[in-house]
């Protein structure tokens, strides 16, 4: 069953990028690697409040899983109904919301979880325009605690393009501290975490 999952999940991952590149904006599924980096702002113990952006077919919501270790509430915001319907399937674990992550607020209010302590994300943030990164990034800091993170990825080789570069400035904008790894070469592409902690406030006009 699960490896049938598995391949199921691949299929709709590959098509849906064919068909939907600029939502999806990745060649492959994050590799565990990649999703060990991302997870690490995760608290692994308590009951914490995780949402994760962009999951497409799950594979770093099984890191996510494996760190709560069945504690807390695992979210997960996926835009396309296709995917979002595979991972109730295939992930039982979260809560799985069909929505826009510019409208976070208001998808956190409907689940009665206005606050977080965790977002991991796999949006394609470099295929953004600056003011889709702007309103995305205000809504993840609006509904972090003060003491919580937020993980994102870029991919090495497009880490140089102007959506990527500007994208890493507003980063610094958003939070007091922002750690870039290194390289995650077990990847397809390779890529880049950004790790980031301590959101500033930002007003709905800024």
């Amino acid at each position: 069953m699960t490896s049938t999952r598995s391949w199921r999940g691949l299929s709709l991952f590959l098509s849906s990028a064919v068909r939907n590149p600029q939502l999806v904006g990745a060649v492959a599924p994050s590799s565990r690697d990649l999703g060990e980096q991302l997870t690490t702002i995760v608290p692994r113990y308590g009951s914490p409040v995780v949402v994760e952006l962009g999951p497409g077919t799950g594979a770093v919501s099984r890191v996510i899983d494996r760190r709560l270790h069945g504690n807390g509430t695992h979210l997960a915001v996926e835009i396309n109904p296709q995917m979002a319907e595979h991972l109730r399937a295939s992930h039982p674990f979260m809560s799985v919301v069909c929505g826009d992550a510019a409208q976070l607020d208001s998808l956190l209010a409907e689940a009665g979880e206005p606050r977080v302590h965790a977002v991991v994300s796999g949006l394609p943030w470099s295929l953004f325009d600056e003011e889709l990164q702007r309103a995305v990034l205000s809504q993840v800091c609006g509904a972090l605690t003060p003491d919580g993170g937020f993980s994102t990825f870029a991919y090495r080789h497009a880490a140089r393009l102007s959506g990527a570069r500007r994208f890493r400035a507003l980063l610094d904008e958003f939070f007091d501290e922002v750690i870039v790894t290194r390289t995650v070469w077990r990847n397809l592409p390779p890529a880049l975490v950004y790790v980031c902690r301590r959101p500033i406030a930002h007003s709905d006009d800024a």
